[in-house]
């Protein structure tokens, strides 16, 4: 066993935190324990209920933090070791969800080198011949990831998805919920530490604007007239992707265990030199979901969890994450 003192704690934790998690609220928090274990606490006050009634994807974003946490320590050399996934109420806010204790003498992870660089990329991919080399690496890496590179299956997905999304969108109280994480102008007091900022959702100031009303008091009599649909398209760029990945894990699967698999598949597609961005919607609405099923041949024992537009990226990449103080994440 090793001892984790706070000093390395905080280290992790600044690394740990580079993990994905719905709508970047970051629900994960962390807690020393006596005897060097160190436990994943669930802040049950961060939550999207409309996006994620279920709270399904929460306990994902918190499998993905885990996962993160593990490739932190595998970079000091130490590995997570006897775990334990016994739920424990800590207070009316906080619940560990799991607590593991550190060891040490581990081989390198691959991986942990692409945790600064990975992000989401909402911009265009850039129009390149056909690279068959990097999907190729994804599915020798992944059994879990479901490519489709196929020009007119991705044109067919990227109206699709557009009108998946807009499903969901089309939902006043998701609308609100969107709105309430995102964060559309640089003096919002939130814009570096969690949310969805204009600069992470490739936005320039006239375009978040836009977005504001839109999504907002603009939005019904747009839909009527409408212009809403057109206006919040991502069809351009979904369509410009390199290929669309389906990402598939069995069914009854801990979440917890999905999280972690979800950002190594993520960190797998920033190693084959692309970049990508969840198209949620697409898993999460019913019959677009099963038309992936189909087209990916994707058995009944396995779940479609998410999916991916992947590609390379339209303009040099300049990795950014905006995420919540160290302090505010040790509990």
């Amino acid at each position: 066993m090793s001892e984790l003192t706070p000093d390395l704690l905080r280290e992790l934790v600044a690394e740990a935190r580079l993990a994905p998690s719905i709508h970047n609220i970051q629900p994960t928090r962390w807690r020393l324990l006596d005897g060097g274990r160190l436990a994943l606490v669930d802040d049950t006050s961060v939550r999207a209920p409309v996006a994620d009634p279920a709270g399904h994807d929460v306990l994902v974003s918190h499998g993905a933090a885990l996962e993160g946490m593990s490739l932190a320590l595998n970079r000091r050399g130490l590995a997570i070791t006897a775990m334990t996934t016994i739920e424990q109420p800590l207070s009316s806010q906080f619940t560990a969800l799991c607590s593991f204790a550190i060891r040490q003498g581990v081989a390198p992870d691959p991986l942990a080198g692409h945790v600064t660089h990975r992000m989401s990329w909402r911009g265009k991919f850039a129009a390149s011949p056909d690279e068959p080399a990097p999907l190729v690496q994804l599915a020798v890496a992944r059994d879990d990831l479901v490519c489709i590179g196929d020009r007119r299956a991705i044109a067919d997905i990227a109206g699709w998805a557009d009108q998946a999304e807009f499903s969901f969108v089309r939902g006043d109280d998701y609308r609100a919920e969107l709105l309430e994480w995102m964060r559309l102008s640089g003096d919002h007091p939130q814009y570096l530490l969690d949310g969805l900022n204009r600069d992470a959702l490739a936005m320039n100031a006239v375009e978040a604007t836009a977005a504001r009303f839109v999504l907002g008091s603009l939005f019904r009599p747009l839909d009527r007239l409408g212009f809403a649909a057109s206006l919040l398209s991502d069809r351009a760029k979904t369509a410009s992707a390199a290929a669309i990945v389906l990402f598939c894990r069995p069914v009854g699967e801990d979440p917890l265990t999905t999280g972690r698999h979800f950002y190594r598949s993520w960190l797998e597609i920033d190693r084959a030199g692309l970049v990508a961005c969840p198209i949620s919607a697409m898993a999460d609405h019913p019959d677009f979901n099963d038309r992936l099923r189909k087209l990916g041949r994707i058995g009944t024992d396995l779940r479609l969890v998410n999916v991916f537009r992947i590609g390379r990226p339209a303009k040099p990449l300049k990795p950014r994450h905006f995420r919540l103080p160290i302090d505010r994440l040790i509990v």
